[in-house]
């Protein structure tokens, strides 16, 4: 049984940081592309940051550029995603995301497994 299973998720002062964990098992690990998407009530799932396999390359959405890191510990089955510099408009829930194939990493269709989500609030 696939799980993700993300942690870390808290309310903290806008410019405050969160490190967000995605705890993963059941799934070769290393075989996928790992993927932080989040979600704010009443929009849709947006894309925030993915990794490859080896870890060795990144992507982020403009929106958190420069202030979040995605990293992956591929002997831990857990990638990372410490955020700096938050704001409120970063409220939403996180979802961690796994992809076998990666093609379209932006797209959450494309994503294989999903977490249950960790609650970020930014208050202002």
């Amino acid at each position: 049984q696939v799980q993700l299973v993300e942690s870390g998720g808290g309310l903290v002062q806008a410019g405050g940081s969160l490190r967000l964990s995605c705890a993963a098992s059941g799934l070769t690990f290393s075989n996928y592309r790992m993927a932080w998407f989040r979600q704010a009530p009443g929009k849709e799932r947006e894309f925030v940051a993915a990794i490859s396999r080896s870890g060795i390359t990144t992507y982020y959405a403009d929106s958190v550029k420069g202030r979040f890191t995605i990293s992956r510990d591929n002997a831990e089955n857990t990638v990372y995603l410490p955020m700096g510099s938050l704001k409120p408009e970063d409220t939403a829930v996180y979802f961690c995301a796994a992809d076998s194939a990666p093609v379209h990493y932006t797209s959450p269709r494309e994503y294989d497994y999903w977490g249950q989500g960790t609650q970020v609030t930014v208050s202002s």
